[in-house]
């Protein structure tokens, strides 16, 4: 009896120490581990590690490794995944029923797949974590997909077109009447804002707290990274959970009071036997929407107002002839893609290419290298915006994973490309423009420019 009272103030003292201890495995699993690693293996000329280091430190697209990757062969063989930079073989990794999506060490049946899962018990919603489609499969991602597409639909994504021209012009007109003689920082204020204000809309979102979703989005970008700090990892993951928190919030206010947004129509929504998704699903689908639509197309806008700026023969020619304005966003798409690479788990053994790989393996598929795959595109490394098959590119992913967003992204960057540039013909990029410091996500952090 004296032994049992003595311990049972030691049980809320130990599942603290628990709870605590959990962030700092998920960030050693998912971060310090594989920097360290991948560090290890660039030094010792690994073609991988080489390519992932140097997309964080480096701001040009790392053509040269693409291509020493494809040269090795469809699937090259590094030290910690296979990689490929070929176009039809990653089509064929990402439409793999053996292969699903997402890195997790905590999937494993060893000591660090128990770690992992013991870890991930407490870890906020976010693009990579289920329910999110982006890492759910079938026969729940089949669900969920079907229903959110019907929300969603190419159609639906035509009517907030002029909407779309409206906040463009907007944002220009404001532009236009604070530039002065000093740069305008053109990712603070146009990039960013005119697919924030879409995505708010689309989530009926009121206009005072669309700050906060801008802030959202922006502290949890860097959750689709890898090899991220202790203190920006810690810095995610309270944006997460902040963020998991409005949703929730967000998403019963609009069961009690819809509205015509596309979130309500989510909420809803009801599959052929009456079947709703689930608050959850709701608030992951919600979250992927603001992160993953909004980030990239912020990297889509920025990218391609630096292409066109460097190459003012392309620009010239849309200027005469913008019927090519779709094909020019694919051509940007294409060469410089708002998402670098994505990352794939074995499930069972299986055969990618005539190569066996055993369960459990990791599959990188570099995107912006298959999208300069010499087999594919012509002259793959030259921007050119009368491409014939500029579209054939993977930006948006492929297989049952392609991106959701992906017509909503292309209307949003023909408006906002298209805009700016008959705007300001004469628009001039600065000195000092930043990329972005993520391994994933390719854009530019800061683009300021003159704009006469």
């Amino acid at each position: 009896m004296l032994l049992r009272t003595a311990t049972r103030p030691l049980a809320p003292r130990a599942e603290a120490l628990r709870s605590a201890a959990r962030p700092a495995v998920r960030w050693g699993l998912g971060h310090a581990l594989p920097r360290t690693a991948i560090g290890a293996a660039a030094r010792r000329g690994d073609l991988h590690g080489r390519l992932i280091v140097a997309s964080s430190t480096t701001s040009e697209v790392p053509v040269d490794l693409f291509d020493a990757i494809r040269a090795s062969g469809p699937l090259h063989r590094s030290r910690y995944a296979y990689v490929t930079a070929t176009l039809p073989v990653v089509r064929e990794v990402l439409a793999n029923p053996d292969v699903r999506a997402g890195i997790d060490l905590g999937t494993g049946t060893g000591p660090l797949g128990r770690l992992g899962r013991w870890a991930h018990r407490t870890t906020p919603m976010g693009p990579l974590t289920p329910p999110s489609l982006l890492v759910t499969e079938p026969p729940d991602h089949t669900r969920m997909r079907k229903l959110v597409t019907r929300v969603f639909s190419v159609r639906a994504v035509q009517r907030l077109r002029e909407r779309t021209e409206e906040i463009a012009d907007d944002l220009l007109t404001s532009l236009a009447r604070e530039a002065g003689d000093r740069p305008v920082d053109l990712v603070e204020a146009y990039c960013a804002l005119l697919p924030v204000t879409v995505i708010a809309e689309i989530l009926g979102v009121p206009d005072s707290e669309r700050k906060t979703v801008l802030d959202f989005g922006t502290a949890a970008a860097p959750s689709l990274d890898l090899g991220l700090s202790w203190r920006r990892f810690r810095s995610v993951e309270g944006a997460l959970a902040s963020f998991e928190a409005w949703l929730a919030d967000h998403v019963e206010a609009k069961r009690r009071d819809p509205g015509e947004d596309l979130l309500s129509q989510m909420v809803a929504a009801r599959d052929d036997d009456g079947v709703a998704l689930t608050d959850r699903e709701l608030i992951a689908t919600a979250g992927l929407v603001l992160a993953a639509g909004f980030e990239t197309t912020v990297n889509l806008l920025s990218n391609g107002i630096a292409l066109l700026h460097d190459h003012p023969n392309q620009r010239a020619l849309l200027a005469a002839e913008p019927d090519r304005w779709p094909t020019a966003v694919e051509e940007v798409l294409r060469i410089d893609p708002p998402v670098l690479l994505t990352g794939r788990t074995v499930l069972r053994d299986t055969e990618v290419a005539g190569v066996r790989m055993p369960r459990g393996a990791v599959v990188t598929t570099l995107l912006a290298g298959a999208n300069r795959d010499p087999e594919v595109f012509t002259d793959p490394h030259r921007f050119d915006v009368t491409r014939e098959n500029a579209a054939d590119h993977v930006s948006f992913s492929a297989g049952r994973h392609f991106c959701l967003g992906a017509a909503l992204a292309r209307m949003e960057g023909q408006v906002g490309l298209q805009r700016i540039t008959e705007r300001f013909p004469d628009l001039r990029l600065a000195p000092g423009p930043t990329r972005r410091d993520t391994r994933i996500l390719r854009g530019f952090e800061t683009l300021p420019a003159y704009l006469s």
